[in-house]
């Protein structure tokens, strides 16, 4: 059973962009073994994005000469680093969203489900990093604590992109939505934390990532990724 092209460029475009964030770390990370942590995190998302970009036509063509308004990732993926709590905030946000995700479409009978079967036990991986810093933050110092309640904040009101149906996708949304928030509540009451307060993709974030509606800095996040690429049209190397 083949998969719409619609579906394989969300999930290509979500892991695409995210790998890029996580990859700006490189040389900023708090401690070397941050380093090594985002870096493979990235990597592991850039692999599942060349694997799904590659069923929906050419993979270089579609990461590095498509405009900003033909990418579908959900706008949280594209979100600035900030500081390190807001990164383990979005990463907590998405990395228990895309595990939920991809263990439903494992047991699928498409041509997903191979691919999210190998791609749920590394994004168990990056799940269990996003909870350890997020108890480690939550209950470290009134600072730290402080810094994670606030990047819950404020990536809360881009949750709610994640659990709007994606075409071709054959997953019980709202289902996945509370699994989804009992799980991160879990994690939170566990870090002396709780659920940011009010409504997920409130006002007009939600849903317009997959639309091809982006927050400012995705653009020139874009440009950065796409630079070398378009500078060097048919280049080998």
């Amino acid at each position: 059973m083949s998969v719409p092209r619609t579906a394989v460029l969300a999930l290509g475009d979500d892991a695409l962009v995210l790998s890029h964030r996580l990859g700006e770390w490189a040389g900023h990370a708090p401690v070397l073994e941050e380093e090594v942590a985002l870096a493979n995190i990235a990597l592991d998302l850039l692999g599942q994005a060349r694997a799904l970009l590659s069923m929906a036509g050419d993979e270089d063509e579609l990461a590095y000469l498509r405009e900003e308004r033909e990418f579908t990732n959900v706008q949280l993926v594209e979100r600035p680093n900030g500081d390190f709590a807001h990164t383990i905030a979005r990463q907590l946000y998405f990395s228990v969203y895309q595990e939920l995700l991809y263990d439903r479409l494992a047991t699928g009978r498409d041509e997903l489900a191979a691919l999210a079967a190998k791609a749920v036990k590394e994004v168990a991986y990056h799940r269990d990093h996003a909870e350890h810093w997020t108890l480690r933050l939550g209950d470290g110092t009134d600072v730290s604590r402080e810094r994670m309640r606030n990047a819950l904040d404020a990536l809360w009101r881009y949750t709610g992109e994640l659990f709007r149906p994606v075409e071709g996708l054959a997953v019980g949304w709202e289902s996945l939505r509370e699994e989804w928030t009992r799980r991160v509540a879990g994690v939170l009451d566990r870090a002396g934390l709780s659920l940011p307060e009010g409504p997920q993709g409130a006002a007009w974030a939600a849903g317009a990532g997959r639309q091809g509606v982006h927050t400012e800095p995705f653009g020139r996040m874009l440009a950065e990724m796409q630079h070398l690429h378009r500078s060097h049209p048919g280049a080998s190397w």
